[in-house]
């Protein structure tokens, strides 16, 4: 069946040409309308989309097995899964399509998002619950960001959908962590994910963490493994390397200025660190990166 199934990069566009944004967004009856309110079975390779449902009804069709649709609530489809969908014509709410390549995680990668992302969710927005309620008045704000054009829209939608995805994939994963409570070492990863981002800047070692969490330099290296098959060194040295990316694409500051921004004491240190991760520059990594989304 999947040889029959088409590909697009967004429903209906043919794929051929690499794509010229990391993150569109559309209102649902934009496209769906098109389509007498139908969404043929099909899938994406590069994309991630998110669908905030905020009325109306219908079906999440995912690999050939319907899920009832009740607003509010959050759609989360991941990439090469085939899916399609049935609306009711009083639908109303958004389609985000994001490059995978510009999620926090992977899709499939060890990390708990990552593990998250990697399967279709259906997820109802209770929105007397604060974290529902934020994540429903998130994905309108990202909806009317894309549309504003104005300052700081690249930034303020990369924080949106960040704050939007890790907020759902809590409110999904909040029953069987009810039921089944994560383990010591599930808790020592957020702890430490919570602690490289405070400190990530200062270069700390992974002893500092570490001891930060009460445990052997070994012990931190065993759970980081298991959790995410990286070494805890690679876990600190990624997140670094993360927000680089994010600061030269996002932002028009100097790589001299983003290197004293990330602790780098000497910017020719970073274009080295740099160059060691990716293979290129700073310079020209961005001016790719920019050719490649349209920026």
């Amino acid at each position: 069946m999947t040889k029959n199934v088409p590909t697009y990069e967004l429903y209906g566009e043919n794929t051929g040409r690499k794509p010229d944004f990391w993150l569109h967004c559309e209102t649902i009856p934009s496209r769906s309308s098109l389509h007498h309110w139908e969404i043929r079975p099909h899938r994406h390779e590069s994309f991630f989309q998110i669908l905030y449902i905020d009325a109306g009804s219908g079906d999440a069709v995912f690999d050939g097995i319907p899920h009832a649709i009740t607003p509010p609530a959050v759609i989360t489809v991941p990439p090469h899964l085939n899916h399609g969908f049935r609306f009711s014509r009083d639908i109303d709410g958004f389609v985000i399509t994001v490059l995978i390549s510009h999620l926090k995680a992977s899709p499939g990668d060890r990390s708990r998002l990552g593990t998250w992302l990697a399967d279709p969710h259906l997820t109802l927005l209770d929105t007397r619950d604060e974290d529902a309620a934020h994540v429903a008045s998130t994905l309108r704000r990202l909806g009317e960001e894309f549309a504003s054009h104005r300052n700081g829209r690249n930034d303020l939608l990369d924080a949106y959908l960040t704050s939007a995805l890790l907020l759902t994939a809590r409110i999904a994963q909040k029953a069987d962590e009810e039921s089944n409570p994560g383990d010591e070492s599930e808790r020592r990863m957020e702890m430490l994910q919570g602690l490289i981002q405070r400190h990530f800047r200062s270069h700390k070692p992974a002893a500092f963490y570490a001891e930060s969490l009460g445990i052997s330099p070994a012990h931190l290296s065993r759970i980081v493994r298991s959790k995410t098959g990286h070494g805890a060194h690679e876990l600190i040295t990624r997140k670094l390397l993360d927000e680089a990316k994010r600061e030269l694409v996002f932002t028009f500051a100097t790589v001299q200025e983003i290197s004293y921004r990330l602790g780098f004491a000497d910017p020719a240190y970073f274009s080295r660190f740099f160059m060691k991760q990716t293979g290129q520059t700073p310079r020209a990594w961005r001016i790719e990166e920019r050719e490649r989304l349209g920026m």
